[in-house]
C-alpha cells in the first residue's frame, strides 16, 4: 500500500479514533485526516487542546478506524455478525507544522486549501503530520460471503519505519501432523514441504493451533521486523 492507498482507506471512513498517552494513561477523541503527501498523513486540533499537549510530550499518536459499520448483529443462537469490510490503523511519530508551511503546501495541493482556512477562521488551531509510522489493513469477511478465506491482512509502513510482526509463527520442531492446518478455520495454515507453515495475510492470531499443536510448535511473536519501507 502507498500512502494515498493508506490515506484513501482512512478518508472512506471519516470519523477515526486518535489515541496518545498522558501520564502513562492511554487518551482516546474522535477526529479525522484532511490531507496527505510524500511527507505523511495530516490532521488539526487546537493548541489549548490536551490532545495537543499530549501531541507534543509524546511525538506519537495511533489511529484506527472501521468501515462500513461499527455496528454488529448477532444470530439466533447470539453469536456476532460482521458485515464484510475493513479496519484499519497506524501508529507513529508526529510533528506540529508552521502554518506558513501548510500554506505552501495549500499552494500546490489543493487538498491543503481546508487546512488554511479552518486556522484562519479559528487562530488556536495548528496541523499535525503523522510521517513515519507503520500499520496495516485487515479486511474480513468471517461468513466467506464473497471469497474462500475470512480475511486479508495487508502492513504498511512510510517514512522509513520498520513493520513489527506480531503473531503466531511455526517452528523448526513441527513434526506435520497437521492437527493446527485442521483447527485453522481462517484457511491461513498450509503445507511446506513435510512442515506446516502460517500465511500471516490471512492469519487472525486466534491462537487455535497454539492450542493444538502437540509438540508446542507454534510460537507467539510479539514483536519482530518484517520489512522496511516508505509508502
Amino acid at each position: 500500500m502507498n500512502i494515498a492507498d493508506i490515506y484513501g482507506k482512512f478518508d472512506q471512513i471519516g470519523s477515526l479514533v486518535f489515541a496518545t498517552v498522558d501520564k502513562g494513561i492511554p487518551q482516546t477523541r474522535i477526529a479525522h485526516l484532511f490531507a496527505f503527501d510524500d511527507d505523511g498523513l495530516y490532521f488539526r486540533t487546537m493548541v489549548t487542546k490536551a490532545f495537543y499537549k499530549q501531541l507534543n510530550e509524546t511525538g506519537m499518536v495511533s489511529i484506527c478506524g472501521m468501515y462500513p459499520t461499527t455496528r454488529i448483529r448477532h444470530d439466533d443462537e447470539g453469536m456476532p455478525i460482521f458485515e464484510p469490510g475493513y479496519t484499519i490503523r497506524a501508529t507513529g511519530e508526529v510533528r506540529e507544522i508552521p502554518f506558513e508551511t501548510l500554506k505552501a503546501k495549500a499552494g500546490q495541493n489543493e487538498m491543503f486549501t481546508l487546512g488554511v482556512k479552518d486556522i484562519e477562521r479559528y487562530p488556536a488551531m495548528t496541523t499535525f503530520c503523522l510521517h513515519r509510522a507503520w500499520g496495516e489493513a485487515y479486511d474480513f469477511d468471517f461468513e466467506m460471503a464473497h471469497r474462500s478465506h475470512k480475511l486479508e491482512r495487508t502492513r504498511f509502513c512510510f517514512g522509513g519505519q520498520k513493520v513489527p510482526f506480531q503473531g503466531m509463527r511455526i517452528t523448526e520442531a513441527c513434526i506435520g501432523c497437521g492437527a493446527c492446518l485442521e483447527a485453522c478455520s481462517f484457511k491461513a495454515i498450509g503445507r511446506d514441504g513435510e512442515s506446516c507453515v502460517i500465511d500471516p495475510s490471512r492469519c487472525d492470531v486466534c491462537g487455535d493451533c497454539y492450542t493444538v499443536c502437540p509438540v508446542d510448535a507454534v510460537e507467539i511473536v510479539i514483536e519482530d521486523t518484517l520489512v522496511q519501507g516508505a509508502a
